[in-house]
């Protein structure tokens, strides 16, 4: 039988749909991008999946566009030496060592694109945007979860702590802000709703 879930499917078609038109700003290839999300439940695989199935698209394996993915559940970096993954976490379970932090798991890995699908409020604080925004032109950052109590951060956070940088979306709509350069942002939104 044919299946929508919106949670994992219509999620992950928006989520996908924001990253391309990151991308567009920024000229690059999903192909090249590293991506974390920040979650590890049905909304966070199956934004991970169909990105994943994207990046087949233009020209690498997905064993390939695997090794592009990585997943920070509640007990850190999903890892292969981890023994206690669900078995949806299992395809994304890199050879890497554990880790915890989130700042360490960004310095390692160095994404280009964060995705929170956690629903923990103010999991992105300023070392994080920072992190993020400290080896790249832009950053990707979308923090999905909703309401807003949950959003891993604001959108005024995101740009804040990013110098301005970030190209930034969120689950909930947040208000438009005034940027220190002037510059008036309507912050974006991804969701299905």
């Amino acid at each position: 039988a044919c299946l929508f879930n919106d949670d994992i499917q219509g999620t992950a078609a928006v989520t996908l749909a924001g990253i391309y038109s990151a991308l567009h700003l920024t000229g690059q290839k999903l192909k090249d991008q590293t991506v974390l999300l920040f979650g590890a439940g049905e909304a966070a695989t199956g934004i991970t999946e169909l990105i994943g199935h994207a990046m087949t698209h233009e020209g690498i394996t997905e064993e390939q566009a695997r090794r592009h993915c990585y997943l920070m559940d509640s007990k850190g970096l999903v890892v292969a030496s981890r023994t206690d993954l669900a078995e949806h976490k299992q395809p994304y379970a890199h050879e890497l060592r554990e880790m915890t932090d989130l700042v360490e798991v960004i310095r390692t890995l160095r994404p280009t694109i964060l995705i929170g699908a956690s629903g923990q409020g103010g999991a992105f604080d300023q070392a994080v945007l920072e992190a993020m925004a400290s080896y790249q032109e832009h950053p990707i950052i979308f923090a999905l979860s909703n309401p807003t109590s949950q959003s891993e951060c604001t959108a005024e956070e995101a740009y804040a702590h990013t110098g301005g940088k970030v190209i930034f979306a969120s689950g909930s709509p947040f208000p438009e802000l005034t940027l220190p350069d002037g510059r008036t942002i309507s912050p974006g939104q991804a969701n299905n709703a």
